[in-house]
């Protein structure tokens, strides 16, 4: 056991010295490796420079109190325990210190079984929370996939990923525009059996309809005006491996057909060529739009949604991961520092409570954006709420909101959707529910 424990580090925080020797003593005695720190600010030094399973810091201290350190803990560390000490006992210190973030909380004088119970339990959550994280191996690796959240509505999309990867069968990953599609389908793929082999997204929006057949199919030697040699298309660059059709509802009806064939076959035939070729692909498939009342309005084919539809995985909105928010920020704001060579940033509690509160249309790809931004742009080295842009700040004009007319607020709504996607008429109108005809028609109104 001791042995074990030797690999769990514990830093202790509190003012008083002979506090800091006696469970520093203590916990070295049952095999802990134990550093300390008088103070918030030493305490800060030394969880900035190695990894500390369980933070241990008194309630009341000079300068700044322990109740600021359980919440730097929470806000900048996903992989460390806090556990609270005080000679001040009270029913409120106890709520208070829970409600910020500490696990356990323990009133002075105590014994050592008391402290060393506690330190176990404290730890046995971490080691819990560290198992259960993630439900399975293709998840894990799907975090190297750049999906991010602990919260409960993302563990069931890590859940569902674990599902889909261990099957061939077809998937429809529906969710807002921004919300990460395309990295649940990477993480399908590299958690498949078919990992080894390529991984190729295909945007359906982004390839004008007359070119579709081509760039999926390929096409042979003066199949149309312009072939000047046969070229493959993403099917047979995908053999073997995982084709994403992103966008899939932008697809003709035409070309809904072929790649209806396509899955029931698993052949497909170059524009221009009347010999089809056999290839074992997976298709993938995503869309922001609803294929079940596509299919109802005559816009998406009935059998090709079933034949998609086998497992159905939906990525909530950044707005139902409210608990995922903040570890995003600090993971792009620690991304996008690496590649500027600075240091990085923190956020102001004033900031953070900021971002929570709005309301992310275009969820986490503007999030990324945003703190890119801030990054870049911030002189300091904390951002705070006037750094931020100014639709996601608060304002005394907006609160005469409940006054305004219907129109009115759809105006503000779209300047706000219109900001978070950088003026992209595109992304906006997907976001609105509306096409660009339509948007183009209520800007100039």
């Amino acid at each position: 056991m001791k042995r074990e424990r030797e690999q769990e580090r514990v830093l202790v925080v509190d003012d008083a010295s002979d506090t800091r020797e006696v469970i520093q003593r203590n916990l070295e005695g049952e095999g802990y490796r134990v550093v300390s720190s008088p103070d918030v600010a030493g305490a800060v030094r030394i969880l900035d420079s190695m990894q500390i399973d369980l933070v241990i810091t008194d309630l009341k201290m000079p300068n700044v109190s322990g109740l600021d350190l359980v919440q730097h803990v929470r806000n900048n560390l996903r992989d460390s325990e806090v556990m609270m000490i005080t000679g001040y006992p009270s029913i409120e210190g106890a709520v208070q210190a829970i409600k910020t973030g500490a696990e356990e909380y323990l009133a002075k004088p105590f014994t050592d079984e008391e402290l060393l119970a506690a330190v176990r339990r404290a730890l046995d959550k971490l080691s819990m929370r560290r198992a259960g994280r993630f439900p399975a191996d293709p998840v894990l690796s799907s975090i190297s996939h750049g999906l991010i959240g602990e919260s409960k509505a993302i563990r069931e999309v890590y859940e569902a990923i674990r599902k889909a990867s261990a099957t061939s069968a077809t998937v429809l990953v529906t969710g807002e525009s921004g919300t990460g599609k395309e990295l649940v389908s990477r993480a399908i793929h590299y958690g498949s059996g078919r990992s080894s082999a390529s991984f190729v997204p295909v945007n359906c929006g982004a390839i004008p309809g007359e070119l579709l057949e081509s760039e999926l199919f390929g096409h042979v030697k003066g199949a149309f005006t312009g072939a000047t040699e046969s070229r493959a298309g993403f099917f047979h660059a995908a053999d073997g491996g995982t084709i994403f059709l992103d966008e899939i509802s932008e697809a003709s009806l035409s070309m809904q057909i072929k790649l209806l064939r396509v899955l029931e076959d698993k052949q497909v035939c170059m524009v221009g060529s009347s010999n089809a070729r056999e290839v074992d692909v997976r298709i993938l498939a995503a869309t922001n739009r609803d294929l079940g009342a596509l299919v109802k309005k005559g816009g998406f084919r009935e059998d090709l949604f079933y034949r998609l539809n086998v497992i159905a995985i939906n990525v909530p909105p950044l707005r139902e991961r409210a608990n995922d928010i903040v570890l995003l920020c600090h993971h792009f704001a620690a991304r996008f520092a690496g590649e500027l060579g600075r240091a990085i940033p923190e956020f102001s509690d004033r900031a953070l409570q900021a971002i929570r509160q709005y309301y992310w249309p275009g969820n986490v790809r503007e999030l990324e954006n945003v703190v890119q931004r801030l990054v870049v742009m911030i002189e300091g080295e904390v951002i705070d709420a006037p750094d931020l842009p100014s639709l996601m700040r608060f304002s005394a004009m907006r609160r005469i909101g409940p006054h305004r007319t219907l129109a009115e607020v759809e105006i503000e709504h779209i300047r706000q959707v219109l900001e978070s996607t950088d003026g992209n008429k595109t992304r906006a109108a997907r976001i609105l529910g509306i096409d660009r005809k339509t948007l183009r028609e209520k800007l100039k109104a």
